[in-house]
């Protein structure tokens, strides 16, 4: 970085769609990203019918928690409006005024770097964001625009896999300026860096992200201005020559966790040489190459909008890592090369592993290849142990699962001695008292009387649960891999989901230390973390997807397991607030990813239709809430509830992920042609009704309801057939 000036360091310092109409400004765009709303799921639920309990609580609950800027596929950039900190992606719908446009997003608390604002006028640190009406904002796949009226200023954004794209267009005669919170993220800014390069170019860091900004016109000077907040956090406004034409301000920054440098590599190599037309262009033909490879047919307009918009949202995580030449930062912090694959962030696997990891692996085998590249590049650098995310051990199937179905450009052997370790070890890094787990057979919760929801405990009940199954995942990898004896061993300790199951309730529960069960035990009681990570006993049940026969076996007959699973769906929620469980049908909360296996539990009871009609009524119910029909039920978590409707409506879902294999349903679409490997394929629906009476993959007709993947890649039609 020339340092041709000061360097300034400080330390630890709706009805857009409903539900399938393109964005207003968008309209003469074809193909199916003219369906894409990214404003969907930017709201937040607030009606009692919508929430499913009556609000008293002052904070807000959770939304989708997503962002509506500018994005490309799995890229390193995500440059989205601000409208407030410490929101799951900085941006909430309902929110009056923007503070200005990050460069990072993801929709879990974290990021929202480097935030910018177009100012004109008078402003101060803690006085420059501004109000905006959603009849002025518009997003599309690589657009963002908005009308920011206290500067009179509208704002464009486009993007690239490294780089930002800015385009303001002033008031004729206003002095343009441009506002650089450099102390300002989502999280807490240690450090930051800002200078000002050459006459059209500053650069600089925020903590561990580089950046290296071109401005179209000269900067006169950068100064930096500091706030009266308590830790006086500055934010630096740059000035430009000749600044009050005709010409919008154009900023285009390319970022970079390795070096200034690599962020002036990845600016040139991507943007730097052409316009915001052609690179808002080039965005939107990406986003269409990639979404275009499913086509549906035979539906509403509203339900092909959520359909495309949900696998938008499917396809923006994980985030990219590496650079244009190769270079990303390890997990000990060393830079390194790899021109043969691109790292990427760590997956939020207990979130996405269910399902939409392996989405992505269907459309983007090439992206889902390095990603587990990156895992295993992240778990041999650390302690050892198979990379997890929040909670469970959700990785080793999605190892497999990928795997099964075709994704075999990683070495399967490294990947194994990782999730091997995490399953028979205990230790710092790996899974959470397994120490406990393996002498036992399950993991135990403290015998509390009172627990309010936020504390976190154990959850030793879900944790028995998510590590029976992850044992079973690495158990089909050792299969796999030919090492009998511990594929003997973790397949016995995958029925260790039965160690927690208690047969004179019906529930899976808490047992503490001495192997009793906790008492009092009240299955209505929601929890953060204790017996259950967020969500009570009744978004618990039935989860063994590796074993639904073996559940089933645990109660003394279908119809008893009916009755609990009626009356799981009728049995009215009890009111309590919990900000992560929204969007409630009976006591099962759609809203959080814990109990979306549960409404196939009627597939292994000879009561399919009656999944169906539940499925129907989720699809329908959950994704365009609330007064503007933009709110989801609950975080989509990087894309976890969003693959789940894509998934559902499509007539394919991951029920086990480890398993290459798929738990049909009846589509939402008379037709979807789907481009799956070297051969398309396509799902058909013959019927109206809920009741599946046959499943034929051209002319073989399936014994049962789940389909293997290699019969879908063979490129032959999946047809569904109903009882109406």
């Amino acid at each position: 970085m020339k340092a041709n000036k000061t360097l300034f360091i400080l330390g630890a310092v709706a009805s857009l769609l409903t539900a399938g109409c393109s964005p207003k400004d968008d309209d003469t765009i074809g193909g199916v990203t003219r369906y894409v709303n990214p404003l969907l799921g930017t709201a937040t639920l607030w009606e009692t019918e919508d929430l499913g309990y009556e609000r008293h609580r002052e904070q807000r609950t959770w939304g989708a928690e997503v962002y509506p800027g500018a994005a490309l596929p799995n890229a390193m950039v995500q440059l989205t409006p601000v409208t407030m900190w410490h929101a799951g992606a900085g941006y909430q719908y309902e929110d009056p005024t923007i503070l200005g446009f990050a460069h990072t997003a993801m929709g879990h608390w974290n990021l929202i770097d480097l935030p910018m604002m177009p100012v004109t006028g008078t402003f101060n640190a803690d006085n420059y964001a501004s109000p905006y009406s959603h009849e002025n904002e518009s997003a599309h796949p690589g657009y963002y625009q908005v009308k920011l009226e206290r500067y009179g200023v509208n704002a464009e954004l486009t993007s690239t896999l490294h780089a930002g794209y800015h385009r303001y267009t002033f008031k004729e005669n206003d002095p343009k300026r441009l506002l650089v919170n450099v102390a300002h993220n989502q999280g807490n800014v240690r450090s930051w860096e800002m200078e000002q390069v050459d006459e059209n170019a500053f650069a600089g860091r925020q903590n561990g992200l580089y950046y290296y900004a071109v401005t179209n016109l000269p900067i006169d000077s950068i100064q930096f201005l500091k706030s009266k907040a308590e830790r006086g956090v500055p934010v630096a406004v740059v000035d430009f020559k000749d600044n009050t034409g005709k010409e919008p301000l154009e900023v285009k920054v390319g970022i970079s966790y390795v070096s200034v440098d690599n962020a002036r590599r990845n600016l040139a190599a991507e943007m730097l040489s052409k316009n915001f037309d052609q690179v808002r262009g080039e965005a939107n033909d990406t986003w269409e190459n990639l979404l275009g490879k499913i086509q549906v047919d035979g539906c509403s307009e509203r339900e092909k909008g959520l359909f495309y918009s949900t696998l938008y949202r499917s396809m923006l995580n994980p985030r990219l890592e590496s650079d244009v030449n190769g270079e990303y930062r390890d997990r000990k912090g060393e830079i390194i090369k790899d021109a043969d694959s691109r790292y990427y962030s760590n997956p939020a696997f207990w979130d996405v592993g269910r399902s939409q990891l392996i989405l992505l692996g269907m459309l983007q085998p090439d992206v889902m290849n390095d990603v587990m590249k990156s895992t295993i590049d992240r778990g041999e650098k650390d302690k050892g142990f198979i990379p997890t995310y929040f909670h469970g051990d959700f990785a080793p199937a999605v190892v497999i699962g990928s795997w099964k179905r075709g994704i075999k450009d990683f070495d399967l052997k490294r990947a194994y001695k990782l999730a091997l370790k995490s399953a028979t070890e205990a230790g710092d890094g790996g899974r959470r008292f397994m120490d406990e787990y393996l002498e036992k057979g399950y993991v135990s919760d403290e015998n509390l009387s009172d627990n309010p929801f936020w504390e976190e405990h154990r959850g030793g009940v879900t944790k028995t649960l998510e590590y029976a199954y992850a044992d079973y995942a690495v158990a089909q990898i050792a299969k796999e891999l030919g090492d009998t004896v511990n594929y003997k061993l973790l397949m016995d300790h995958s029925k260790n989901y039965r160690n927690v199951f208690n047969p004179e309730n019906g529930f899976f529960q808490g047992r503490i230390e001495d192997g009793n069960w906790l008492m009092p035990y009240d299955p209505d009681m929601g929890y953060y973390q204790h017996q259950y990570r967020e969500a009570n006993g009744w978004n618990s049940l039935f989860y063994a997807p590796h074993d639904p026969e073996g559940v089933v076996a645990l109660y003394s007959s279908n119809e008893v397991i009916e009755a609990k699973l009626d009356t799981l769906f009728t049995r009215p929620y009890n009111g309590y607030e919990i900000a992560n469980m929204t969007g409630f049908i009976g006591n099962y909360c759609h809203g959080n990813q814990p109990g979306h296996n549960i409404p196939y539990t009627y597939y292994f009871i000879g009561k399919q239709e009656k999944s169906q009609e539940r499925l129907n009524e989720i699809m329908d119910r959950f994704y365009d809430m609330g007064k503007d029909k933009l709110a989801y039920a609950g975080m989509d978590d990087a894309g976890g509830m969003s693959a789940w409707y894509v998934l559902n409506a499509l007539g394919l879902f991951t029920y086990s992920p480890a398993d290459p294999e798929y738990l049909a349903s009846v589509p939402l679409f008379k037709e979807a042609s789907f481009k799956l490997g070297e051969k398309p394929f396509k799902i058909k629906r013959e019927g109206n009704g809920t009741r599946i009476e046959k499943i034929t993959v051209g002319d073989k007709v399936l014994d049962g309801y789940f389909v293997p993947d290699s019969l879908l890649r063979a490129g032959d039609t999946l047809t569904i057939y109903t009882d109406k």
